[in-house]
């Protein structure tokens, strides 16, 4: 939470850590979502300064002004009092009507001045949305507004500066050219037009009309306008961060792919300014959720974005800008629609993946040591060292405090460092298993060394069966430190320094210092209990020595090399080659 991350469903912690590949939705995730209009065309004319009166001309402002008023989902509240202008709706909604605004339009008189006969929401196919509007003297105009590549392409004039209607197709490459520029300093370029149309040829009834599509054809451009969609503060490290962990991000966006290209290279999901931009960049009407092995995170905000959110391995939803249909279908909510929190989630993820590789290491360790010497003492002598109280507390250690102790370790940028885990991957690397291997070969020997010659190296001239209780505390005493000092070990698998980091885990500290004392009560006062007597202080220090030398050791034991083929994928090429030499030999 403190990372601007609600997790729904709690595997996508884990599931997070492992991925791949991230799919994320450009406005207001890689972008601020805060869009202002910074350039726009009206006729052949760019207007740098979009609000410049003296350039335009009034039939071509009223025209402008009718458009966008009439055809958008937003509103504009100018208070009685005289307070401050309000505009709502959409991010890109907003940033037109406050345009219009500068341009003298007034919102409320062209409301009630015109009537709406037929809206056309806004359709992320098409990448458009038009409304037919019937003025006072019953004139229909039907207005469009959309993408400014798909407009262009349905208008046969434009209608310049001075209000003069002149043909289009000389001009095409002018505006697209135009197009392109704004594109290429990534902004969104949005085109509104309009057409007159017959009012006789409007469906009469309510039920005809709301099955007439409006025309869409034989348009007259107005107005070409450029909107700016700031990049996020921190994205491009983001970004950069995510890529040196192995994991590949993907824009998918709606807009013009020339926009969506050099945001791309702003936000530094692209290199360089390359032609070839898939698979960095994705248009979202052919998005295709293709896992191939990947592990796949999908960002989305809006109700046609639920079947990505639900399909993907990690669906993450915005929490300021998602609507309910998104957050529903996603496992994670991003609360600040930032992409620098969906690193946050990848880094916790891999924490918590991070965290359940050690505790396992952690735990096998105390289980193959302890298991070893109780069945090789129980075979060979006849009795065992461990018995079954101090198992059981030894188990204490591993599963409960061990847990609370490894589990609760947190985020390093280390984590960023490496590579993504495969879906396939094991839970126990190799790594793990060398760590293992040498601790718990380790504990096996000393403590047997101790079991079997016990006697004679402590030479004790008190009774035998003394002798032997003193042997046996002395044995479970330095496996209890052996646990301790290995729970260090457990922190840094792959590492040198095991105590990099370990005083800021205040848990850890506690839980260590805890098992310590407990373990002092236990030989001391506990006897009764745990079938021990007491230790001399050169018997403790002896204890202390055995559990210390495990440190050293872990860090010998790191100098040995690992194959990178995991062990399981080994043994299993090996079963299958066996097989085919037998099948061979039979035949």
């Amino acid at each position: 939470m403190a990372d601007k991350a609600l997790v729904r469903r709690l595997s996508a912690c884990e599931t997070m850590g492992s991925a791949t590949t991230i799919c994320s939705d450009k406005t207001g995730t890689l972008t601020l979502n805060q869009m202002t209009v910074v350039e726009a065309y009206v006729g052949r004319k760019k207007l740098n300064q979009p609000d410049d009166l003296t350039k335009l001309h009034p039939q071509v402002l009223s025209l402008i002004n009718e458009g966008i008023s009439q055809n958008t989902t937003g509103n504009v509240f100018v208070p009685k009092d005289g307070g401050a202008m309000e505009v709502s709706g959409s991010p890109t909604e907003k940033a037109i009507l406050s345009w219009a605004v500068k341009l003298g339009m007034n919102f409320d008189f062209i409301r009630s001045n015109s009537t709406v006969l037929h809206v056309f929401p806004f359709n992320s196919e098409k990448k458009r949305g038009g409304v037919a509007v019937k003025l006072p003297d019953n004139v229909v105009h039907i207005h469009w507004k959309g993408a400014a590549e798909i407009v262009l392409g349905t208008c046969t004039q434009y209608l310049d500066c001075d209000g003069h209607l002149k043909p289009i197709e000389e001009e095409k490459v002018f505006f697209k050219k135009g197009i392109e520029d704004m594109a290429t300093q990534s902004l969104r370029c949005v085109a509104i037009a309009y057409r007159s149309y017959d009012l006789n040829k409007i469906p009469s009834n309510e039920e005809e009309l709301a099955q007439w599509s409006l025309p869409e054809h034989e348009l007259v451009l107005l107005a070409i306008v450029g909107i700016k969609d700031p990049c996020r503060p921190g994205v491009k490290e983001a970004v950069r961060v995510c890529t040196e962990a192995g994991v590949k991000v993907r824009m998918v966006t709606g807009d013009n792919l020339q926009t969506a290209k050099a945001i791309a290279l702003e936000c530094g999901i692209l290199m360089s300014n390359e032609d070839a931009v898939e698979p960095n960049i994705i248009e979202g009407k052919t998005f295709p959720l293709r896992k191939g092995g990947e592990v796949v995170a999908v960002t989305g905000d809006g109700t046609n974005d639920a079947p990505a959110l639900h399909e993907a391995d990690i669906g993450l939803s915005m929490g300021i800008q998602g609507t309910e249909v998104a957050k529903e279908s996603s496992d994670i909510i991003i609360l600040d629609d930032n992409f620098a929190s969906v690193v946050k989630v990848v880094r916790w993820g891999r924490s918590v993946y991070a965290n359940i590789q050690k505790f396992i290491q952690f735990q096998l360790t105390v289980n193959v040591a302890a298991l070893v010497i109780n069945v090789v003492a129980s075979i060979s002598s006849g009795d065992v060292p461990l018995n079954a109280v101090q198992l059981l507390w030894v188990n204490l250690i591993m599963d409960t405090l061990g847990a609370l102790a490894l589990a609760t370790e947190p985020p390093t940028d280390s984590l960023m460092h490496r590579s993504p885990v495969g879906r396939r991957e094991p839970l126990i690397t190799n790594i793990m298993w060398r760590n293992l291997v040498v601790q718990a070969l380790y504990q096996v020997i000393v403590l047997l060394v101790l079991h079997f010659g016990g006697e004679s190296i402590l030479h004790n001239k008190d009774s035998a069966a003394h002798t032997i209780q003193v042997k046996n505390t002395l044995i479970f005493n330095a496996f209890v430190f052996c646990q301790i000092f290995n729970e260090f070990n457990a922190r840094k698998p792959e590492e040198m320094n095991v105590f990099q980091g370990v005083t800021k885990n205040r848990l850890f500290m506690g839980i260590v210092g805890m098992t310590f004392v407990l373990q002092i009560i236990i030989i001391e006062f506990l006897g009764k209990f745990t079938t021990t007597v007491k230790l001399s202080w050169n018997l403790w220090l002896a204890s202390l020595c055995i559990g210390l030398l495990s440190w050293p050791l872990a860090i010998v034991g790191k100098f040995i090399p690992v194959p990178k083929t995991p062990l399981s994928r080994y043994l299993t090429k090996s079963l299958r080659r066996l097989k085919i030499s037998k099948s061979h030999a039979t035949q």
